[in-house]
């Protein structure tokens, strides 16, 4: 251990023994004693200006903040934190994966920050209960898989998101989408087209419906229903934001997905966005879009818009038995468009595909695409390529009696 190392963990632990818990302790107060012990140090000759100013803010972030993650977290430039047990870590910074020098002083001290920032957001995560997912003050997701279900654990996992949500002006300077697509999702949100947002994971899906609700008229009633709250809507005064929890050690039963959507339907929504339909809530969001709130927004996990619907179909199974030609004449009548992102070799994100639902044949749902990415090659090491239109035009139901002009219906 170094003379460094050495005299910081003396100075944590002497902060550590001066602070009174039996009371609410201020951060200045805490700063206070973190100067009071380097300067103690100083005097005996163990530390350098420099040094005195690094070992104050990884004290302050070790006893009130999350130790070394603090940095990490608010470095805008790194887009993901993986922690594979209390040595290893990795970061995300421009698409590429770089493990970092920063380590834990101990496992103990990775499940304290687990812990800090699991109860944070009233979860809770334990040997009993190994998995959860959790946020950040900041909105960031967080996901916390314990021993002994990770062996090399704690696994921790953050995904970032930028202080400023992403705009579909944003998307459109990164070349995810041309404007001419904009303006046809522009329509069809003002216009109350049902959409389903499909796409892997890292694909940019929470992203891309943050930034399609910008196209929501600002006066309508609009809930949003998440696992963890991560959707930043701005413009809409009248927004009701729930999210799910897990049952906790204070005997608080769960509130699901399920729960949620059942809810918001005695809320008069004008819409309802469900931020990712992962299981058995799926039936609760399609027999919403099929009662009457035109222009809900949903997303999940799936490899194309056809794949989605496969993946609908059984997530429908795991919440009601019902006939699976009932199910699919559900989701024909119920989503209008599946919008498909990719992430793709050079770790760019893009729209590929834009597909409607055209109803069933055969019964089975059949989908026929709008727009679709076409790749011409590489240049740079970056993918190139065009978006094509198929020729096939939207139905113009929706848009007439919300009275929209669409130039591709």
């Amino acid at each position: 251990m170094s003379t460094y190392t050495q005299t910081r963990e003396e100075i944590h632990d002497a902060v550590i023994h001066g602070i009174d818990f039996s009371r609410t302790i201020e951060d200045r107060e805490v700063l206070e004693l973190i100067d009071d012990e380097i300067v103690r140090a100083k005097r005996a000759g163990n530390l350098s200006l420099d040094e005195m100013k690094r070992m104050r803010q990884e004290l302050f972030n070790a006893i009130r903040r999350l130790d070394i993650l603090q940095e990490l977290i608010e470095d805008s430039s790194i887009t993901e934190i993986m922690i594979n047990g209390p040595d290893n870590i990795f970061i995300e910074r421009g698409g590429k994966v770089c493990r970092t020098d920063r380590s834990f002083v101990s496992k103990q001290k990775l499940e304290d920050v687990v812990q800090q920032i699991v109860s944070a957001c009233n979860r809770v995560v334990n040997e009993s209960s190994p998995i959860v997912d959790a946020r950040l003050a900041n909105g960031d997701r967080v996901n916390v898989v314990l021993p002994p279900v990770a062996l090399n654990g704690p696994i921790v996992t953050i995904r970032r998101f930028p202080e400023k949500p992403i705009r579909m002006e944003d998307l459109l300077a990164l070349g995810s989408l041309p404007e001419e697509i904009a303006a046809f999702l522009d329509c069809v949100v003002r216009a109350g087209y049902n959409i389903f947002i499909s796409g892997g994971t890292g694909s940019g899906k929470t992203t891309f419906l943050n930034a399609l609700s910008e196209f929501i008229p600002a006066d309508e009633r609009v809930i949003t229903i998440e696992d963890n709250a991560e959707l930043q809507i701005r413009h809409i005064d009248n927004l009701v934001r729930l999210e799910a929890r897990n049952a906790n050690v204070e005997g608080c039963r769960p509130i699901s997905i399920r729960d949620l959507i059942r809810s918001a339907l005695r809320m008069r929504p004008d819409r309802i966005i469900v931020g990712e339909v992962r299981g058995s809530e799926a039936i609760d969001m399609v027999q919403a879009m099929n009662t009457g709130h035109d222009g809900s927004l949903s997303s999940g996990h799936a490899n194309s818009a056809q794949d989605m619907l496969a993946r609908l179909e059984t997530m429908i199974l795991m919440g009601m038995d019902l006939p699976l030609p009932a199910i699919r004449g559900q989701l024909a009548s119920a989503i209008d468009l599946v919008v498909h992102l990719g992430r793709l070799r050079d770790r760019s994100r893009k729209l590929l595909e834009v597909c409607q639902i055209t109803g069933l044949q055969d019964g089975h749902v059949m989908t026929a695409p709008i727009f679709r990415f076409c790749e011409t090659g590489e240049k740079d090491g970056k993918i190139t390529g065009r978006w094509e239109k198929s020729g096939h035009l939207l139905s113009r139901d929706k848009l007439t009696l919300a009275g929209v002009e669409c130039p591709w219906a």
